[in-house]
């Protein structure tokens, strides 16, 4: 019997993230790279930056969730006062 598959969030660390895919637009821009190795660079280029943008659409909604709990909290009495 298989396992069911599971969505799995990868928690990526964003910063190192960020590093390997600036190393590997420098590899790409540099030129030196054969047609299967530039490839296969672009390839784990567009997997970083998938990734990158996963993790920061994540935290963006994170941000929205703290700030409409935060608004929440403000009672209209509040706003009289202003």
């Amino acid at each position: 019997m298989k396992p069911v598959a599971t969505t799995k969030k990868q928690s990526i660390d964003l910063e190192k993230a960020m590093h390997e895919l600036e190393q590997v637009v420098e590899q790409l821009e540099g030129g030196d790279l054969s047609l299967d190795a530039s490839l296969k660079q672009f390839e784990k280029g567009v997997k970083l930056s998938r990734n990158c943008q996963a993790a920061l659409t994540d935290v963006e909604q994170k941000v929205q969730v703290l700030m409409n709990a935060e608004l929440k909290e403000i009672t209209p009495e509040d706003l009289d006062g202003q």
